[in-house]
């Protein structure tokens, strides 16, 4: 009997219309366009405006997107997992809330929150249910309103982070294309450099904790960097090791889209050139859960059939990995 493996099918991407540019950002706090773009590669973010709006909107507009693209029929699909650090609510699950109004009822949701992370984490989750032969269709969703959570009188972090989501579809594969390894780390000791504070069971929200602004991200930068791109390319460097791969061998390299300054150093540290290093954080900034599956979507006309891709992420927590697969559509072997 063939392996299975868990193949992306198709893939989606959807961000809001509304773009905060550098030159905007110039106007709400002490900062500047060439300051922003020497130190992080951005030049503009999508924030999702609208009363009531939250993460599944955008989860919404990337599955329907992807259901249709793919000719999928909702009632086909068995699974839907989403990551995000921006629930509309604590519950329900905002995979609960995407599945229910894009029409999916005959599937169980579930969220993972894992950070910057959470995307590969829950792409190997939902593989993992591919491989066993217990389901046929299964939707991975990365999405996250960061604009929720940001002060934007702290130029330290409202520069980087913008709001999106990216979905792709899980099949079964018998062909050798789809996910063929994934190494995952965590290490909570991180924590105390990259957090939100307060809204959880630890520190539910007062008067108190909103005057304090301890509902955003908090972020040391410093530490962040030099875990981020030790974390990466050591994961890099396992996954290869472990499958017989050279650098060479990889058509491309999927980096979460945190910091232009860590993606280039982290191409750097592996010797992996960065024309083929998936960049668009220019265009997006840092959308948390969000970023890989918007490459994907950005680079999909592109990819080829076979083409060896690593995917890897570091978020707060700390949390990191690495995916490597084999791309399963589109024109090639």
């Amino acid at each position: 009997m063939a392996n299975i493996t868990a193949a992306i099918t198709g893939v989606q991407g959807y961000v809001p219309d509304y773009v905060l540019t550098n030159k905007e950002l110039e106007t709400m706090v002490d900062t500047s366009d060439d300051w922003i773009t020497s130190r992080t590669g951005i030049k503009e973010r999508h924030i999702l405006k609208g009363e009531g709006l939250g993460t599944s909107a955008m989860g919404i507009r990337a599955v329907n997107g992807l259901l249709e693209k793919t000719n999928t029929d909702p009632a086909e699909i068995e699974l839907v997992i989403c990551a995000t650090v921006t629930p509309d609510m604590p519950f329900p699950d905002t995979a609960n809330l995407i599945a229910d109004a894009a029409g999916i009822k005959n599937a169980f949701c579930f969220d993972i929150h894992a950070a910057c992370s959470g995307f590969l984490y829950a792409l190997t989750t939902g593989a993992r249910y591919i491989e066993s032969g217990a389901h046929q269709k299964v939707l991975v969703i990365g999405g996250d309103k960061m604009s929720s959570i940001i002060d934007y009188t702290d130029r330290t972090t409202c520069v980087i982070f913008g709001d999106g989501a990216g979905a792709v579809l899980l099949e079964p594969n018998t062909e050798g294309y789809g996910l063929l390894d994934s190494l995952h780390r965590s290490d909570g000791s991180g924590a105390q450099y990259l957090h939100q504070k307060a809204g959880g069971s630890r520190y539910p929200a007062t008067l108190e904790t909103v005057q304090n602004r301890e509902h955003f991200v908090y972020q040391n930068g410093k530490p962040v960097f030099k875990a981020a791109v030790s974390g990466m390319s050591d994961v890099i460097r396992k996954i290869t090791d472990r499958n017989g791969l050279h650098i060479d061998d990889i058509d491309w390299l999927v980096p979460h889209q945190a910091n232009r300054r860590i993606i280039e150093t982290v191409a750097s540290m592996t010797d992996f050139p960065l024309e083929r290093v998936m960049i668009n954080i220019q265009r997006y900034g840092n959308t948390t859960a969000a970023t890989l599956p918007l490459c994907l979507w950005d680079w999909e006309d592109q990819l080829k059939r076979g083409d060896r891709l690593l995917l890897t992420a570091f978020g707060g927590g700390f949390t990191w990995g690495a995916i490597y697969l084999r791309w399963a559509y589109g024109a090639g072997t």
